[in-house]
């Protein structure tokens, strides 16, 4: 118990670090230069709205079950007119598997999240600094058709089955800092899961409104090759706050807030794949796990598609 409480402690002294360098680079950094700032057009705006694919290492620390691994698999297919276009969709396939070290290493009800997403660019396109609409429409289920609760009254996390849809919709602001030479992204959405679209034995003890906010900056190669490049190092800070009422929770109980930390770094001699070691607190986002409060640290692999 004492262990479990020094990383909890440990883990709130990490949050209130994580958000003094949020802010630190949210608005600490923000000379542009009009020679070395990239394009972006919508297709790589919306690219980093979307989940990176990514595989963790056996090394998970906290209080997760013991994992082989944490898979997340998450191509999106961009939908659009022209290449210039202001406005597109991408219809994204997401997946997430847990394999759990246990005898047989068995894979327990993999996340089915299908979306698709529609994004407007506002503004100048050739700005350095844009905003970005977009909206999304999902289903998260587990692909079970089992007893929401097992005999015990207890919820079912080998079969029981679960289902939500959901809606979200928000803003991207994009800018360039020449102090860093970094990207910079700041997302904010509102997420409503309406009740008629949620298993019924979900109702009150499952967050139907969330407020996202997430900012992220891809470290760009000081010298330019001429050639389209991954970012060496990238940053993302992301948090969700539970609005309404569920499980009873206070107003400004800590369950209510979900929050990460993700940092992540792309050899020179890897074409496609980095390294990544994410900071994690909140409820379990993999799907009928969510009753779990999760405090975490992992590392593994990611792709990260995005190129300037």
């Amino acid at each position: 118990m004492k262990q479990k409480n020094n990383f909890k402690k440990s883990t709130y002294k990490y949050f209130h670090t994580s958000f003094l360098i949020y802010f630190l680079f949210a608005y600490g950094y923000s000379q542009e230069n009009n020679n070395s700032f990239p394009q972006l057009d919508i297709s790589k705006i919306a690219l980093i709205n979307q989940t990176d694919s990514y595989v963790t290492f056996p090394t998970d620390i906290g209080n997760i079950a013991p994992l082989m691994f944490e898979a997340n698999i998450s191509p999106s297919f961009i939908i659009r007119q022209r290449k210039d276009s202001r406005l597109m969709a991408t219809l994204t396939a997401q997946v997430i598997i847990r394999m759990y070290n246990e005898e047989s290493f068995p894979v327990r009800t993999p996340s089915y999240i299908p979306q698709v997403s529609f994004y407007y660019l506002m503004g100048n396109k050739q700005s350095k600094t844009h905003n970005t609409l977009f909206g999304r429409v999902a289903h998260h289920s587990n692909g079970q058709d089992g007893n929401f609760y097992d005999e015990n009254g207890l919820i079912n996390l080998q079969s029981g089955n679960f289902a939500t849809n959901f809606f979200e919709i928000g803003i991207i602001k994009t800018s360039h800092s020449s102090t860093l030479n970094a990207i910079k992204f700041f997302k904010s959405s509102i997420e409503i899961h309406p009740r008629s679209w949620m298993l019924e034995e979900l109702h009150g003890q499952y967050s139907g409104l969330r407020w996202h906010n997430a900012f992220t900056a891809f470290k760009l190669p000081f010298i330019n090759s001429g050639k389209d490049e991954s970012p060496n190092f990238s940053l993302k800070v992301e948090t969700t706050l539970m609005l309404d009422n569920y499980n009873n929770l206070n107003t400004f109980d800590f369950d209510r807030l979900n929050a990460s930390l993700t940092l992540y770094y792309h050899p020179k001699f890897l074409e496609d794949i980095g390294l990544f070691v994410q900071f994690y607190h909140g409820m379990d986002y993999y799907n009928i796990y969510f009753n779990h409060q999760v405090d975490m640290i992992r590392f593994g692999i990611m792709t990260e598609i995005l190129r300037f």
